[in-house]
């Protein structure tokens, strides 16, 4: 405790503050990159005039709070309080669109990711391009605009994301890290910045050629991990700690999305590696040796913090039917009287599907809450299908939903790896799909093929990965990679548990995968019929 307190006195504590879509998370490191303090403010998107947005108060009063419930969690723990850091890092959900005028005021309210309502730009740019354009891209926002005949766009003088707006308000400085900028706009893999060719053809369009701005005078300017980012201002000290206690003029690196700062977090910055995060979603990132020689809407391509091309697959429903189904059986055992914890219950059912058939015995099912853009269902409805001659047993049952939950996922990580010949040397989990040893790891590396890790570490999360990225800014020698950083410096001896594909596992799982594809249709006409 005295050696914290002492760190912190000095000013050697490094700060990483992460803007997820329902909590804001502050974690504070050592110069051995352990957390030794945290904080968080819970906030959640409104949907206003049918745009799912954050107000600015919303965006200001959460970040104070998340960094004073940080700062308390340090006046607890080491009875002192923070005047100064070696660097600060911020990181949030990528994509969405925040547009100011010259004068930089907010012009629209802000449109985050989540909303569905670029359709049309993103089907012509991905045209124009050759190159996915997901409709959550902050280019497709701006293009809609324009498409809509907005009033506000004449006068965009700046747009960027939620971390660039944050990062630009306490510096002074309109710059995004290179991960959170590929989801503005493409990043060509040479350049490690906008691709110009594509920035030409967006000019070149007969929409936007009537306006005073160029796409290029508009959007951040792209910075790798490490680079010089700016310093915190005054004003923006004041906009952090509102108890004025912080003192100004300590580096801020560049600001990144939160698929950069899982990567970080789970070291899988370097070629033929990539994570997995299994959750309420699930999604994977791996990171390629060269481009995908073909466009793939079920593949969004975006950089690692230090520029290197990935290919992300997500998809928007993982565990929560399954969670629903354990809640089920929690629910029939209260019933009789007994009283099961929890975490022993979901491992007695996850360890149970291990001992199912390979296929899980003929049963299908489809743990879809919401549409799933990849096997192109517009609305979810869970359900579980067999045949008469399924061999019904609750290990199938439960190992039919675990499948299930990767589902979505293997459909994308297959063009990858089968149309694309993608190499993986492996691939690192984390997420609560996971916490089961022998279950979840298992099944997804005979999903995949390939080796899957699982890192003490991997819990910490975005904010210790945001963390990591602002301690590399200050701490990194003369040409030291963040890959060698990361590699050397921060997980050199962190334990982990790794696990080989299982050829008996692997087949079953391509008979069910085949099966799921092939039941889609049910899929989509219980969401016509059912509702």
């Amino acid at each position: 405790m005295g050696n914290v307190k002492e760190l912190i006195d000095s000013g050697r504590a490094v700060l990483g503050i992460e803007f997820g879509s329902t909590r804001i998370k502050a974690v504070l490191i050592d110069e051995d990159h352990k957390p030794v303090a945290s904080g968080s403010h819970e906030w959640e998107n409104r949907l206003e005039n049918g745009i799912w947005t954050y107000t600015l108060e919303d965006i200001w009063g959460g970040l104070r709070n998340c960094y004073s419930d940080m700062a308390a969690d340090v006046k607890a723990k080491y009875d002192t309080e923070i005047r100064s850091l070696k660097a600060i890092g911020f990181s949030a959900m990528m994509h969405g669109y925040l547009a100011f005028d010259k004068e930089d005021n907010l012009l629209v309210p802000f449109r985050t990711w989540r909303n569905g309502i670029t359709g049309e730009a993103a089907a012509a740019l991905t045209e124009l391009f050759n190159y996915n354009i997901p409709q959550r891209w902050s280019i497709s926002h701006l293009y809609q605009a324009v498409l809509n005949k907005e009033e506000h766009v004449k006068d965009v003088a700046f747009f960027t994301t939620l971390a660039g707006f944050i990062h630009w308000k306490l510096t002074g400085q309109k710059v995004l890290g290179v991960g959170d900028a590929s989801g503005m706009f493409p990043i060509a893999p040479d350049t490690k910045d906008y691709d110009a060719a594509m920035l030409e053809k967006f000019n070149g369009l007969d929409a936007v050629k009537g306006f005073s701005w160029k796409l290029t005078d508009i959007l951040p300017k792209v910075l790798q991990a490490g680079e010089d980012a700016g310093t915190l201002t005054e004003e923006g000290a004041k906009l952090l700690d509102e108890s004025g206690v912080l003192q100004a003029g300590c580096p801020i690196c560049p600001p990144e999305g939160d698929a950069g700062t899982g990567m970080v977090a789970t070291n899988s910055v370097a070629q033929r590696t990539g994570n997995v995060s299994a959750g309420t979603s699930i999604f994977g990132m791996i990171v390629l040796e060269d481009n995908l020689k073909d466009v793939y809407e079920e593949i969004d391509m975006v950089t690692t913090p230090d520029g290197s091309p990935v290919a992300m697959v997500h998809a928007n429903n993982c565990t929560s039917d399954l969670n629903a189904w354990v809640g089920i059986f929690k629910e029939c055992l209260e019933s009789f009287g007994m009283k099961v914890d929890g975490n022993e219950l979901y491992g007695t059912l996850y360890r149970k599907a291990m001992e199912g058939d390979p296929d899980c015995g003929g049963i299908l099912s489809y743990g879809y809450l919401s549409g799933e853009n990849i096997t192109r269902v517009e609305e979810g409805r869970p359900m579980v299908v067999r045949t008469p001659k399924s061999n019904f047993s609750l290990a199938n049952f439960m190992r039919s939903h675990l499948l299930t939950a990767l589902g979505a996922l293997k459909v994308g990580m297959d063009i990858l790896l089968k149309k694309e010949n993608v190499k993986i040397d492996t691939i690192f989990g984390h997420g609560g799909l996971f916490k089961t040893e022998g279950v979840g790891q298992n099944l997804l590396a005979s999903s995949i093929g390939a080796s899957v890790s699982v890192m003490e570490t991997a819990g910490e999360g975005g904010p210790w990965g945001m963390a990591l990225l602002a301690a590399y800014a200050v701490e990194k020698a003369e040409g030291e990679s963040l890959q060698d950083y990361l590699n050397n410096r921060v997980f050199a001896g962190s334990n982990c548990i790794t696990v080989e594909p299982d050829e008996k596992d692997a087949a079953g799982i391509e008979v069910f995968i085949e099966r799921y594809k092939q039941g889609i249709p049910i899929e989509q006409a219980a969401g016509q019929y059912l509702k």
